[in-house]
């Protein structure tokens, strides 16, 4: 149970780095001039991970015709993510600032939008436990979407933060990205199985 939790704080954090900015960003718009609302922040995080999440356990569910002995190779989708991440913080990375969203549909966009990356990690990992393992998963994932909007709001009333995030969270994610990769494929005994 505690390496489930583990594992799901892991990949909640490492895939949502991102998110984090763009909440914090939000509240301090918010703070500014109302626009949006906080329980539309509140609304929307919640509304764009749950849809995040159903997707990539239906995806982990119509990954049942790989074999049990391969699928640890799913690991590898985001170790890539995290080597292109990596490179990209490299070469100088994405400074495009987040999106800012005024509704809970928009901001539930901007989520599902920014999740591409979610969908990737979430969908091996659920791919490779059981319903009792998932469901924890999901529930520390709703827990961990009102912490990240807690912290993205204690971050938005000092505008400094926004900038130290945004300065070193791209090296954060692909580093969480290649991490978690990492611990698919190891625990998967997949390269004890390779020719």
């Amino acid at each position: 149970m505690a390496g489930t939790v583990g594992t799901a704080v892991g990949m909640f954090v490492g895939t949502n780095i991102d998110d984090l900015v763009v909440l914090t960003v939000l509240f301090l718009s918010a703070r500014a001039d109302g626009t949006p609302r906080a329980w539309q922040v509140w609304a929307g995080q919640y509304a764009g991970i749950a849809a995040l999440t159903a997707v990539s356990i239906v995806a982990a569910l119509g990954l049942t015709v790989v074999p049990d002995d391969w699928v640890g190779l799913l690991g590898l989708v985001p170790f890539a993510l995290g080597v292109r991440g990596l490179v990209g913080a490299l070469r100088g990375g994405d400074d495009d600032p987040p999106a800012v969203a005024a509704g809970v549909l928009s901001i539930a966009g901007v989520t599902i939008a920014n999740g591409a990356d979610n969908i990737s990690v979430y969908t091996p990992v659920f791919r490779t436990v059981g319903a009792g393992a998932t469901a924890v998963t999901v529930a520390v994932f709703a827990a961990g979407v009102a912490v990240w909007c807690l912290a993205a709001s204690w971050l938005g009333s000092h505008r400094w933060v926004v900038g130290l995030v945004e300065r070193y969270g791209r090296w954060l994610v692909p580093g969480v990205f290649m991490a978690i990769g990492a611990l698919i494929v190891a625990e998967s005994g997949v390269l004890g199985r390779m020719p």
